[in-house]
C-alpha cells in the first residue's frame, strides 16, 4: 500500500474513534430523556391531603382531577383522573416502585382502577394555554343552489404544532412516578381511566400494595 494510501486509513480510523463518544452520549442521553424522574416530594407526608402507612413508608396523595399538574405547566385530559402521590421512609430507606402498586377506588365499587402507563395520557392530553387560531374555510363562497348566498363558515381544525406537543407530553412523562429500586423520598403523578365527571365522585380510595407493603388512603373527591 502506498504510504498516501496508509495516510487515509489512519485518518480515517481517527475520524470514526472520536465519533464514537459522542454517538454513545446521544444515545445515553436521549435514554435519560425519556426516563420518568418524578415531581419533587413535598417537605412532609403531611403536606398531602392525605396519608397512609405501610410498613416503614409513609404515603402522601392528593387528588387533582382531571388536571395533570406538572412543574412547568397544568395540563387536562377528559379520559383520567390524577392523584400526586408522595413516599417517605427513615433516613437512607429506599423502596421498589412499580405501575402495578397504585390502584384507585371510586365510589366504593370492588372493582379497582389500576394505575395506567403515562403514555397512554398522551392521546387525550390537552393545554388549556394554548388556543388555535380558527380559519373559515368556506366564508364567501356561493351555496350549492347558485343563489349567490354565503354558505355557513366552517371551522378549520388546527392541529398543535408538532414542537409544543412534544414538549407537553414530555413534561408529563417528567412528571410520572419513577419506577424501580429508588431511594426515598420519590413522588409522582399517578393516572387511572375515567371518563366521568369528578362531580360525580362522592368516596375516593387510593390503594397501595407494593414492596413496602399495604396501605388505603381516603381522598377528597
Amino acid at each position: 500500500m502506498s504510504r498516501v494510501g496508509t495516510l487515509a486509513l489512519l485518518a480515517m480510523a481517527c475520524l470514526l474513534r472520536g465519533q464514537a463518544p459522542a454517538n454513545q452520549g446521544g444515545k445515553a442521553a436521549e435514554s435519560a430523556a425519556g426516563e420518568s424522574k418524578g415531581m419533587p416530594p413535598r417537605a412532609a407526608p403531611g403536606e398531602y391531603q392525605s396519608q397512609g402507612q405501610a410498613g416503614p413508608v409513609t404515603i402522601g396523595a392528593e387528588f387533582t382531577g382531571h388536571s395533570v399538574a406538572t412543574q412547568e405547566a397544568t395540563y387536562t385530559t377528559e379520559d383520567y383522573v390524577v392523584v400526586e402521590a408522595g413516599l417517605f421512609g427513615p433516613p437512607q430507606a429506599r423502596t421498589k416502585l412499580a405501575i402495578s402498586d397504585f390502584s384507585l377506588r371510586i365510589n366504593g365499587k370492588k372493582a379497582l382502577l389500576p394505575n395506567q402507563p403515562y403514555e397512554l395520557v398522551f392521546k387525550s392530553l390537552k393545554d388549556p394555554e394554548w388556543e388555535p387560531a380558527k380559519k373559515d374555510k368556506s366564508k364567501g363562497s356561493l351555496n350549492a343552489g347558485g343563489g349567490g348566498g354565503e354558505q355557513e363558515a366552517t371551522p378549520e381544525v388546527v392541529h398543535m404544532p408538532l414542537e409544543l406537543k412534544r414538549a407537553m407530553e414530555a413534561n408529563v412523562r417528567k412528571a410520572a412516578m419513577p419506577e424501580g429500586d429508588r431511594p426515598l423520598p420519590q413522588a409522582g403523578l399517578l393516572f387511572f381511566e375515567f371518563h366521568g365527571k369528578t362531580q360525580s365522585i362522592r368516596t375516593l380510595e387510593l390503594v397501595y400494595s407494593g414492596a413496602a407493603g399495604t396501605a388505603t388512603l381516603r381522598l377528597q373527591p
